[in-house]
């Protein structure tokens, strides 16, 4: 008698949850909630581990990201795929350089090397256009040596050109600072592209604070792709770039826009309503206003903001996240602090004091070059160097908890949530270094770690080289990680199954 067949059950995917978005939402949570096959029961090294490797022809430093199926990845060459989430086949690829144009060089920056193509994670419109759209920026370099950044508006179905695509970076904004007409050469777009209310913003930060520049803020028409607003938030110094590790612009439901600043001009002088008197706003959270040109309507920065953007030690190297059912915006960057101010009043600047809801001094203790996630009452932060860590928000205040066991070198890790609704919380976090490492553990628990990519024997998960901002993708039972040349797909294992009695042959 031979032996008995061996049936290979695959999950059933249910209900398709997208990923549209730098950290899934406008908040920036990092949550995706509706995740009902990834379950800290089911997650180990026996039953859970890497399914695939996506190849692609350059770096990945924007989050992939998940629609209807389909696994979308940018690259730093300049080119977007699309990939089938079940086969894993490549469906198309286009690159959205111009013509006899090549992803820009590294501007002897270490910070993205040795090109630079698209660095932003998109954005994604299930509802504009016949298909979907998404909304990528990439930049690159022509024959005469000019940097471009172009806005494109791309359909899901065929990465085709929409709403006559694509459209070239360019702004001009009053004032007599270092960079008062935006120049292409000296930005990066680092932080992912937001869509709130009909319109794509964008924001820039530069290299390795390279050349005479300023932060800014751009905003374009979804449909039209025409230029809707523009603002500098340093328009009379200098400095103020927006990196944020990669992470995105926050939206609140009004539509405000709210951001970190890095290290740059703040005029310490203040106007009658406390705000800098020559419109500065170096270091900083700021919330800006769209309801008409875009403006900034609060802000925060420290007493000791000047002296911490003189050394470098500024809120330019972390991103923020609106705390969900609250008010509260959280942030950290440079100097080991974690910052929560209240979205209704910010704190403005004062040289004696920070008047702000909540300073936790000294949380993050070589600082934050990433960005938090949020899941059911608990803050999680991995600072450079550092334990991914946990703190409980409890009568209004957040307390620090526990913190996993090993660390994370630079520049930290920037976590993503997997649950079903409250319940099977998974904190997914990527490890930088010369093997990616993909961690996953108890939200309850970050002393409980589930399953690393390195616990199977013989390297079995292994996926590639790390590659420092990355942001794990959780959709539909898998993960999604990039490297410096593709994307690691985790799942579970298919369920391996005998026959019934009887069914032998």
């Amino acid at each position: 008698m031979r032996g008995a067949v061996v049936l290979l059950i695959a999950p059933v995917l249910c209900a398709q949850v997208n990923v549209l978005t730098w950290h899934n939402d406008n908040a920036r949570t990092g949550q995706n909630l509706e995740e009902g096959l990834l379950k800290p029961a089911n997650v180990n090294w026996q039953t859970f581990g890497r399914l695939a490797v996506l190849h692609v022809d350059g770096k990945v430093d924007a989050q992939p990201l998940y629609a209807r199926g389909v696994v979308y990845v940018a690259t730093e060459h300049g080119s977007l795929y699309a990939f089938d989430a079940n086969t894993f086949a490549a469906l198309r690829q286009v690159s959205l350089l111009g013509a006899n144009e090549v992803p820009s060089d590294d501007h002897h920056c270490g910070q993205i090397t040795p090109e630079i193509g698209i660095t932003a994670t998109p954005a994604i419109d299930l509802n504009v256009g016949p298909h979907g759209t998404m909304y990528a920026i990439a930049m690159s370099k022509d024959a005469a040596g000019q940097y471009h950044h172009r806005l494109r508006a791309l359909d899901l179905a065929t990465l085709g050109e929409e709403f006559g695509g694509p459209v070239e970076i360019q702004a001009s904004f009053p004032g007599g600072g270092a960079e008062n007409v935006f120049d292409p050469g000296v930005h990066v777009e680092r932080p992912g592209l937001l869509i709130a209310n009909g319109t794509v913003y964008a924001s820039w930060g530069s290299h390795c604070d390279g050349g005479s520049y300023a932060g800014w803020l751009l905003s374009y028409d979804e449909k039209a792709l025409a230029q809707k607003g523009v603002l500098n938030l340093i328009p009379n110094g200098r400095d103020g770039g927006i990196w944020s590790s990669g992470s995105g612009p926050a939206a609140d439901a009004d539509g405000n826009i709210y951001l970190l600043t890095g290290n740059g001009t703040f005029d310490t002088a203040l106007d009658g309503s406390g705000f800098p008197s020559r419109g500065d706003f170096g270091n900083a959270f700021v919330k800006i206003s769209t309801s008409g040109a875009l403006a900034v309507q609060d802000y925060f920065t420290m007493h000791n903001t000047v002296a911490e953007s003189d050394r470098d030690v500024d809120l330019g190297s972390g991103g923020l996240m609106l705390v969900p059912g609250t008010s509260l915006a959280v942030g950290a960057g440079k100097d080991t602090n974690i910052y929560v101010v209240d979205r209704s009043n910010m704190g403005k600047f004062s040289p004696t004091a920070d008047a702000i809801y909540q300073q936790m001094s000294g949380a993050l203790p070589s600082g934050a070059w990433s960005s938090p996630a949020w899941f059911d009452g608990r803050l999680y932060y991995g600072g450079v160097g550092d334990f991914l860590r946990a703190f409980t928000f409890s009568g209004g205040q957040f307390s620090p908890a526990e913190h996993t066991t090993n660390t994370f070198p630079y520049p930290g890790t920037t976590p993503a949530i997997s649950a079903d609704g409250t319940a099977n919380g998974i904190v997914w976090a990527a490890e930088n270094g010369g093997t990616a490492v993909l961690h996953a553990y108890d939200a309850g628990d970050l002393t409980n770690e589930l399953y690393n990519s390195n616990q199977a024997p013989g390297g079995r998960d292994h996926f590639g080289t790390g590659n420092k901002f990355i942001v794990p993708t959780i959709a539909n039972g898998r993960v999604y990680v990039g490297t410096t040349d593709g994307v690691g797909v985790f799942g579970l294992f298919p369920v391996r199954r005998r026959p019934p009695p009887g069914r032998r042959r």
